[in-house]
């Protein structure tokens, strides 16, 4: 899409999220209410492609929102929060230090999020060795001995893992082994 004078000029002929001078697209934020000017942002080449194919993200190119996130344009504020979501739950913690510390209006964090509802729909259930679904508060027993990393001890077959708690990774769980809090792996386990 075109970039027009009004949003050419909000930008200040610099990308919205990583302040590049390069050519500037119009970029409609999605899930938005409406699709004019304030609800699209101006974007470089790199930020555009990027967004597009996300599979083709360079993780330190969006260092650069530690400055965009403060902006006070409300779609851009939509697009950092919507970006580094997805770099948090690629495992980036310095995405999840940022989210930690930006700040939206409440309207704007529901815009946000609900660019964001549809991706949960999509998402992989967590499964034991045996293919059962698991859920936040069951119960399971481990199917082999596991060596705690850091923990100094053996977490051995058939202990049982109760009040399990669910992460971002369907491929992993959190429990209590021994009185210690760890992340175990769903392919050891099965549904007691």
């Amino acid at each position: 899409m075109t970039i027009n004078a009004i949003l050419q000029a909000r930008a200040g002929a610099k990308c919205e999220l990583c302040g590049a001078e390069h050519v500037l697209t119009a970029f409609p934020v999605p899930h938005s209410p409406a699709s004019d000017d304030d609800h699209s942002v101006a974007l470089c080449a790199t930020c555009h492609g990027q967004l597009e194919q996300p599979d083709t993200t360079v993780v330190n190119h969006w260092r650069c929102l530690g400055d965009s996130m403060w902006s006070q344009v409300p779609a851009v504020q939509v697009m950092a929060w919507r970006q580094l979501k997805a770099l948090a739950a690629r495992g980036e913690l310095w995405a999840q230090d940022m989210l930690d510390m930006m700040y939206m209006e409440e309207e704007t964090k529901a815009w946000a999020e609900a660019g964001m509802a549809s991706d949960d729909d999509d998402s992989v259930p967590t499964v034991d060795s045996n293919g059962a679904v698991l859920a936040e508060g069951d119960s399971v027993t481990l199917i082999k001995d596991l060596e705690v990393k850091g923990g100094g001890f053996t977490a051995k077959r058939g202990t049982l893992v109760k009040g399990i708690r669910l992460t971002n990774n369907p491929l992993h769980i959190e429990g209590k082994v021994n009185g210690v809090q760890i992340v175990l792996v769903a392919a050891y386990l099965k549904k007691a």
